[in-house]
């Protein structure tokens, strides 16, 4: 089962359904717009070019597909991906999985080291897919908040720096619409220290601590602003990237904007690791999320994730993310397969 939003999209033909399949899984093989000529030359689908020219109107009215500049042609919007991905893939056969997922894992099988065969299957599941692969390893259980810091650098900007039991320093700025009293962050240091000191990493018991209704509005205020320094961090855990390479082929010259923009994100480790921490769910579904469904700084590329791990699934995540013009066939099969071995794997070395 895929993890979906819940947009409601406009109900679509049989026929129409069968045009935008014919015009995603062409532009996802050739990169360029399709026009109805293609359509109706491919021998896929019996009607006329009259018809099919109709229904690309339709669907472009309808929103699931748009326009590149003056081109006759048109790509699917980030609706329309959606729609092939809820309701065409599966009544289409998925691709096999792939034999080096497999091979990723069995090679360390006799081993166990955790760090190498991570490090191996993201090369593994970029290679196969020719997309960028993110995989989170197991969190270290007993880091803890150690010591907590704010500070007021600028009248308007605010710094919070949480220092982990295992040594581990995480830093986040803030920005206000009005001067910050020292006072306020000296007092928010306090009461944050008194408060999380020694907890466990991660947002619930953290959270559960913060609430205090004999706050005034200021304090709360703040502390509200500040939070996400303390509730989104993760356990200290090590991240294992491949085929940053891949995304930026010249094939996909048309999309570098977008890469360019996902690179940057990336960039902060906080962002990318709170968006996988959504793909950790305990039921095993496969989260996915297309272009404009994702955070600011992430529109313009697609993410397919899993979690992995024993029983829930929630040791870490693997995952897949380039440009939304992607083969999501294969990147959900290799997502659910590459989770399926890891966490195989996962059980042997920590059952």
């Amino acid at each position: 089962m895929t993890d979906t939003t819940n947009a409601i999209q406009p109900p679509l033909t049989s026929r129409q359904e069968e045009v935008l399949r014919a015009v995603v899984e062409s532009h996802i093989t050739s990169g360029q717009p399709v026009g109805s000529k293609h359509i109706a030359g491919n021998g896929d689908l019996e009607w006329a070019s009259s018809t099919i020219r109709y229904e690309l109107h339709r669907l472009e009215d309808l929103g699931y597909l748009k326009h590149p500049h003056t081109s006759a042609g048109r790509v699917p919007t980030d609706v329309g991906y959606r729609y092939y991905v809820d309701q065409l893939l599966p009544k289409g056969s998925l691709p096999a999985p792939r034999a080096a997922v497999d091979a990723a894992i069995a090679q360390d099988l006799v081993h166990v080291e955790v760090d190498q065969t991570m490090r191996r299957l993201s090369e593994a599941i970029s290679e196969v897919t020719d997309l960028m692969s993110v995989v989170t390893g197991p969190p270290v259980a007993s880091a803890t908040v150690r010591h907590i810091e704010v500070l007021v650098l600028q009248p308007n900007l605010v710094t919070v720096v949480v220092i982990t039991s295992t040594g581990d320093v995480s830093k986040r700025l803030f920005a206000f619409d009005h001067p910050v009293d020292p006072g306020l962050a000296d007092w928010a240091a306090a009461f944050l220290n008194d408060r999380a000191e020694g907890l466990p990493i991660g947002g619930r018991t953290i959270a559960s601590r913060l609430a205090d209704p004999s706050l005034g509005v200021s304090e709360m205020g703040f502390l509200r602003a500040i939070a996400p320094a303390l509730l989104e961090m993760e356990e200290e855990r090590a991240v294992y990237v491949s085929g940053q390479s891949r995304v930026l082929t010249e094939q996909r010259r048309g999309e570098i904007n977008e890469i360019d923009g996902l690179m940057r994100a990336l960039e902060e480790r906080y962002v990318l690791l709170a968006v996988l921490r959504n793909a950790i769910d305990g039921t095993g579904r496969t989260y996915l999320r297309i272009g404009s469904e994702l955070p600011t700084g992430f529109s313009g590329v697609s993410i397919v994730a899993a979690g992995y791990g024993p029983a829930r699934g929630d040791l870490g995540t693997v995952s897949l993310i380039g440009p939304v013009r992607m083969d999501y066939a294969l990147a959900i099969t290799t997502v659910r397969e590459a989770s399926r071995a890891l966490s195989s794997y996962v059980e042997d070395v920590y059952g």
